[in-house]
């Protein structure tokens, strides 16, 4: 990925912030130039793949968050844990199979997978259906 803005944040929040070799990303939603693209409830009984590009996007958004925390010289090392917030039915079982999404962008992107906890909840911000948090390391570039 290349350096860009970090998305804008919808609350009185950062979008990321640096502690040493470290870069803990804020909760990103599924926004496309500040506009939520992806509502509602998770349901049990849909393909997980109609969720994919909402978690896509905002994995992406949490690699950009990232990304604009660097100094100059520094690339992001690899993913070290990540946690996928589902805005799901109580009957909803599938977090995990929809959480790999989010590992698949960040095995793309960085070349690693992190640790990860995919939890399923009653709601998110502006009624997301998923929000991503990120931590990941720092290092100087080659």
């Amino acid at each position: 990925m290349t350096p860009a803005s970090s998305p804008v944040p919808q609350g009185n929040y950062v979008p990321a912030k640096r502690f040493g070799g470290l870069v803990f990303v804020s909760g990103m939603t599924p926004r496309e130039n500040g506009v939520l693209t992806a509502v509602g409830k998770i349901v049990e009984g849909e393909p997980v793949e109609r969720y994919r590009p909402a978690v896509e996007l905002a994995t992406r958004n949490a690699l950009l968050a990232a990304q604009a925390i660097l100094a100059g010289g520094e690339v992001l090392a690899e993913a070290v844990s990540l946690t996928v917030y589902l805005n799901t039915t109580p009957e909803f079982t599938a977090h995990s199979r929809v959480a790999d999404f989010a590992s698949a962008v960040l095995a793309e992107v960085l070349g690693s997978i992190p640790s990860r906890a995919a939890v399923g909840v009653s709601s998110l911000p502006g009624g997301a259906s998923v929000e991503i948090s990120l931590v990941a390391g720092i290092s100087p570039s080659d």
